[in-house]
């Protein structure tokens, strides 16, 4: 028996065959292109985040983030950068930005969230706790004449007391001011401690986005410089500050300071200087030399102020690998650049 093929199913099923694979190879090519098109405009949807007033933000959990200061020559502060005058590397390989943010928007700062931490053993004078409480006071209220800004009171010797939980009504700033005072007889100054605690204050009480717009977080320390006592290492509290992204600015004030005797006059680096506390998290640390605390503080608003975040999604094979990874951000030549976070670890949790 012969057998027998009828022409007309036959034909029709290899059109529609090779209707399928051309409808698949379509389907395909768009595929193709949209992902082009996407990876094509994240750059420049990058540099152009800033230009949106209106964005609200997405923060995707597997976004690296990192506030970064940059000055000028002379410390001052620069502004008006954009994504495209930075470079960000992973384990000394760049990685394109995927998040840029800057502190000014349309005339609006950033919010911010200020842990004060206040050495108050012994050797704090009632004269000097008076010149500091003006000069916070003007601090604080420096910056909330500008931006959205909440406080909270620390004081640290033999212990760690809150003084003050957040706050941004100013008059429960100047009472909790009001009621500063020193320890008669401090045999311990548990700084780090005290970091530590500040830290996670700002983790429980300061989210990391406010009125859709990232916070900064930061811890301000005013000390002799001299951590006696403390059961957290600074090591320790330098990973907790990065994990959270807090920035810790360390003040000495001018009773304690141990100044080399030379014609400059220059401030001995204490103890505290040399744990790196500040430069490992992005702040900075500075000596009260003057009786007059004002200026000192009007600069460092400015500086606390004064801030650029950067963010970018880890490789593939480094995500959640439970091991540490470096970041290091470059600028444009001639700049100090500082990092609130030298790594990063991630992990399931």
């Amino acid at each position: 028996m012969s057998s027998f093929v009828d022409p007309i199913p036959y034909a029709f099923t290899r059109g529609r065959t090779l209707l399928v694979s051309l409808v698949c190879a379509l389907l395909l090519s768009i595929s193709m292109a949209t992902a082009l098109q996407a990876q094509q405009q994240q750059p420049r949807e990058a540099e152009e985040s800033q230009g949106e007033p209106d964005e609200i933000l997405r923060i995707d959990t597997d976004l690296v983030m990192v506030d970064t200061s940059v000055t000028d020559a002379e410390g001052r502060p620069v502004r008006g950068l954009s994504a495209k005058d930075f470079k960000l590397y992973e384990d000394n390989t760049e990685r394109p930005i995927a998040f840029f943010n800057v502190e000014r928007k349309f005339g609006a700062k950033r919010p911010i969230a200020v842990v004060f931490a206040l050495d108050v053993s012994g050797s704090m004078t009632a004269e000097e706790i008076g010149r500091l409480r003006v000069a916070m006071q003007m601090f604080s209220a420096r910056l909330s004449e500008t931006t959205s800004s909440t406080f909270a009171i620390m004081t640290f010797g033999m212990r760690v007391k809150t003084l003050q939980s957040f706050t941004s009504d100013a008059q429960k700033l100047s009472r909790a001011f009001d009621r500063l005072e020193g320890e008669p007889s401090g045999l311990s100054t548990h700084t780090f401690d005290a970091v530590d605690d500040a830290v996670r204050l700002l983790v429980r009480s300061a989210p990391r986005t406010r009125e859709r717009r990232l916070l900064k977080r930061a811890v301000i320390v005013i000390t002799d410089g001299f951590p006696v006592g403390d059961t957290v290492s600074p090591r320790t509290v330098i990973e907790r500050a990065n994990s959270a992204d807090v920035s810790v600015y360390t003040v000495t004030l001018p009773s304690f300071s141990r100044m080399i005797a030379s014609s400059e006059r220059q401030p001995l680096p204490t103890p505290l200087d040399v744990s790196g506390l500040a430069e490992k998290t992005g702040g900075l640390s500075v000596y009260a030399t003057d009786k007059d605390f004002q200026p000192l503080f009007r600069a460092l608003a400015e500086e606390v102020t004064s801030s650029y975040v950067l963010a970018f999604y880890p490789s593939d094979e480094k995500r959640r690998d439970g091991r540490q990874h470096t970041i290091r951000i470059e600028g444009p030549p001639g700049l100090t650049i500082r990092q609130s976070r030298p790594s990063y670890k991630y992990s399931d949790k």
